[in-house]
């Protein structure tokens, strides 16, 4: 990837995650970034190639985070690192979380897939704690969770260590 088109990918990315995807243009994200329209078409296409490739840019790192967790045998320090996840979210990367929640509720862009492997460690986890329902409880705390990352990119809170306590003490963490 050639430094314009990284600039590009991180104009659009600011943009789509502060201002919304359908509210961006590409002639927005083409100023953003200092470069003309003309080049984003060339190397994306259009402003749907501009997401899909912040989307791929994005799942190589969720899928990194994943084989990391995949790598933990003690399912209780799964699912306490399921549970600290959103409130370790790197500054850097919060406009790319911030526009991943965003587009959930965007039917025709969202895909669940990057999320899928850790519902599997989740369920694998309660299972290994002899859970009744792993499956119902793993939805459960990835709903938990959701929820946090929402409210912790979206809401600057003295509250969030007292969330996570909270939260970890429930599951006796």
């Amino acid at each position: 990837m050639t430094d314009k088109q990284a600039k590009i990918l991180d104009a659009a990315l600011l943009l789509f995650a502060e201002q919304g995807f359908s509210a961006t243009s590409t002639s927005k994200v083409a100023k953003e970034a200092g470069v003309s329209e003309g080049l984003i078409f060339r190397h994306f296409e259009n402003k749907e190639g501009l997401l899909a490739a912040i989307l791929l840019r994005g799942s190589e790192k969720i899928k990194e985070m994943h084989q990391r967790l995949a790598l933990i045998t003690d399912p209780n320090a799964v699912i306490r690192q399921m549970i600290n996840m959103p409130f370790n979210i790197p500054v850097d990367e919060r406009p790319f979380w911030k526009l991943l929640y965003a587009l959930k509720w965007q039917a025709d862009v969202y895909d669940d897939e990057m999320s899928a492997p850790v519902k599997k460690l989740l369920i694998q986890a309660f299972t290994k704690l002899g859970s009744e329902d792993p499956n119902t409880e793993s939805e459960v705390l990835m709903a938990i969770i959701d929820g946090l990352a929402v409210t912790i990119l979206l809401k600057h809170s003295a509250q969030h260590e007292l969330i996570r306590q909270s939260i970890l003490s429930k599951y006796s963490l």
